[in-house]
């Protein structure tokens, strides 16, 4: 099945669209803001499609299983540090989860290095939806001061979900990774033969 199709489509259009929501959003142009949340939204759409329509038309790629979560947090990451630009947020609690994407990223590799799959767990599920919605009320709260204190809110939570998500990866990469490799079952036959040969070297 060839790589180029609209679920990968939908993922690399979600890449380009990270350096145009970066520089509507510090050009300070007017309007930015706004075009700079339908920008995100648009971004996020394609997110939730490009599962969709792979999961529908069962055009499920390996491309599109690597390119997936790095175009998600290519964009979670350009907003947030947008975000510390525009002095919306701190630049410690973004920190925090910038972090943890790398360490999980940097386990993830390391896992299948060694021919171990981490899945997305329903805390790095739930982490996801929690940084959309703080991006967005944070974006508004830059113009509609009613939004302010719920995206402070929600950048909390953001941060607690990174740091409980990131240490419950921890566990399960240390639990798969310490558990003993079985030794790989003899060919048909293989037994048979060591068994021989032994019987022959005593002779």
């Amino acid at each position: 099945m060839s790589h180029v199709n609209l679920p990968n489509a939908l993922t690399v259009l979600r890449i380009f669209l990270v350096p145009i929501l970066v520089v509507v959003l510090l050009t300070r142009v007017e309007g930015h803001l706004m075009l700079g949340i339908g920008i995100f939204g648009l971004a996020v759409l394609t997110d939730y499609l490009d599962g969709w329509v792979a999961r529908r038309r069962n055009q499920v790629t390996r491309l599109g299983i690597i390119l997936d979560p790095i175009a998600d947090k290519l964009l979670t990451v350009a907003a947030f540090l947008s975000l510390v630009e525009m002095d919306a947020v701190p630049a410690w609690m973004v920190m925090i989860i910038i972090g943890r994407e790398f360490a999980v990223t940097g386990l993830r590799n390391i896992a299948a290095g060694r021919g171990l799959l981490m899945p997305a767990s329903g805390l790095g599920k739930g982490k996801m939806v929690s940084q959309v919605v703080a991006i967005f009320l944070l974006l508004l709260g830059r113009r509609f001061q009613t939004f302010q204190l719920p995206g402070l809110v929600a950048l909390w939570v953001v941060v607690v979900l990174a740091l409980v998500s990131g240490i419950d990866y921890f566990r399960t990469f240390w639990r798969e990774t310490s558990r003993p490799v079985p030794a790989p079952a003899p060919a048909p036959g293989e037994p048979q033969r060591y068994a021989e040969t032994l019987k022959a070297r005593a002779k």
